[in-house]
């Protein structure tokens, strides 16, 4: 699904309503209407609503919610019309005299420094105060009666945008903003969504389809595109009967160190899980007997000495590398980094310790192989570059990075960001607060290196491991919960989710 800019959207609606045709007085009503079927699913005619509703086509999209849920019988719709200017949209104002001319319409006026209105406790608020039209921060009066508003409502939902949140960029001036517990949007994600320091004003969010026109959608150009199961199951290879283990690859998988074994197990499970040929994994001599027991079907490459490597020459017969999951900082590793990055002539997926090492020595990054897959958590990123506040602020650097470095930048967090040397951005739509658990990375590096090895490009692995990593983890959590999830959970689930994958 595409994310694009609050002006390509309003391209989007303009050309449906010349294309379709539709008046937008009528797109209007489908938009509204979306809402409402999704009410209707989800909440009883016995709540009440409060509906504040601006004088724009947010506005009028709250006020045709409002009429519709009077004519289903909704018995306890309160509306308050926030005259913020004294010129409404043309659309809004027609559908305040639909509204207003119902018998019943129970319609309040809020001018400017009047007394804010009760809101009972048991009330569903419905914010349409400003939507995606705000240019600047909410300050003033207008300002206080969101502050109210948040303070006095139990549960508020969002049409399109929460009020005061800007679509496209963060808040960077103070200013009000609803706080809404879920936001209903038309048709795509805004780019806001997915930053964690906007979690406390959008709640949770759904995207309903208000039929905006296909042609518009397809040719649209956008850097931003969120990941669905469609999208996944088009890059997935189909295994022939008469394929074999050489033709699924052979990876390497540079991997533990002492009281770090656990972080190899992990990587290497998943590796094989996610149906790479043949694997062999690099360790030390404390994980060998650890690794020959619990990975039977992975090779080894021992350390002659604690802080050895092996030869350089053992690189040569191998599809992809990985590198970092529990290493460690030891010299021995560093010279590991700095020699796989000068002599790899395979794809490369780099991750936890190997992005410290990285850090520490930031000339390596000059090394690095181009569509080289990093994959940083917020903290290693910053380790990478520098120190970041908000995620709007660490995601315009990931972007600088991935175009500046030629590489793949696998951001993980709730939605998973993917940033291509291009600066296209992907954010992944899989995965639970229950992945937030020791070996989770590990396992999404063991994912990656065999999508590698197996010949996807380093785009399509990082966008199958991604994608698939997380769904195993939903699948898992589906079962167990959230809280109880381990990274062996994931690991697991990962054939089911292929599975999951292939269902039409």
């Amino acid at each position: 699904m595409k994310i694009l800019p609050v002006e390509k959207i309003r391209q989007c609606d303009a050309y449906t309503i010349s294309h379709e045709p539709i008046s937008s007085l009528a797109l209007m009503e489908r938009a509204a209407n979306s809402v409402f079927q999704w009410i209707l699913e989800h909440i009883t005619r016995t709540e009440p609503f409060v509906i504040f509703a601006g004088t724009g086509n947010n506005g009028g999209d709250a006020l045709v919610l409002a009429r519709l849920l009077a004519q289903a019988g909704y018995t306890q719709v309160q509306v308050f019309v926030l005259k913020i200017s004294n010129k409404f949209s043309p659309d809004c104002e027609a559908n305040l005299k639909r509204l207003t001319v119902l018998k019943g319409a129970n319609v309040s006026y809020i001018q400017l420094n009047d007394p804010y209105p009760d809101i009972m406790s048991a009330a569903i608020v419905i914010d349409g105060i400003f939507g995606t039209g705000l240019s600047k921060p909410i300050s003033g009066y207008w300002a206080s009666l969101i502050d109210h508003i948040n303070a006095n409502a139990s549960e508020i939902i969002a049409i399109d945008v929460p009020s005061g949140l800007f679509g496209d960029t963060n808040n960077e001036a103070e200013g009000s903003i609803i706080k809404a517990n879920i936001t209903l949007s038309f048709q795509f994600p805004k780019l806001t969504f997915f930053f964690a320091e906007n979690h406390s004003f959008i709640g949770d969010w759904t995207i309903l389809d208000i039929g905006l026109h296909p042609d518009f959608i397809e040719q649209v150009s956008t850097g931003y595109i969120y990941l669905e199961k469609h999208m996944i199951r088009e890059l997935l290879k189909t295994r022939s009967r008469f394929d074999h283990k050489g033709v699924f690859g052979h990876a390497f998988l540079i991997a533990g160190s002492y009281q770090k074994t656990g972080a190899a197990v992990l990587s290497a499970h998943a590796c094989l899980r996610t149906g790479v040929g043949l694997l062999t994994v690099h360790v030390p001599q404390s994980g060998y007997q650890i690794m020959q027991t619990a990975v039977p079907e992975a090779m080894l490459c021992i350390d002659e000495t604690e802080s050895g490597f092996c030869k350089p020459d053992i690189l040569e017969k191998f599809q992809a590398l990985g590198i970092g999951p529990g290493i460690g900082l030891k010299q021995g590793m560093r010279g590991a980094v700095k020699l796989i990055l000068e002599t790899a002539h395979c794809p490369l997926v780099l991750d936890a310790d190997a992005l410290n090492i990285l850090a520490d020595t930031p000339e390596l990054l000059n090394l690095l192989p181009h569509n080289s897959i990093l994959t940083p958590h917020p903290g290693e990123f910053d380790r990478l570059t520098k120190k970041h506040s908000l995620g709007f602020e660490r995601h315009l650097s990931q972007m600088q990075f991935s175009k500046e470095h030629q590489v793949y930048v696998v951001l993980k967090g709730a939605f998973t960001s993917i940033s291509t040397p291009k600066g296209e951005v992907y954010f992944n739509s899989t995965g639970n607060p229950g992945m937030a658990t020791a070996g989770s990375g590990d396992v999404l590096t063991g994912i990656i290196l065999s999508l590698l090895a197996q010949g996807y490009s380093p785009k399509d692995a990082a966008f199958i491991g991604v994608y698939l990593h997380g769904l195993a983890a939903d699948l898992a959590a589906s079962k167990i919960g959230e809280e109880a999830l381990i990274a062996s959970d994931i690991i697991e689930h990962l054939g089911f989710a292929f599975q999951k994958i292939k269902e039409l």
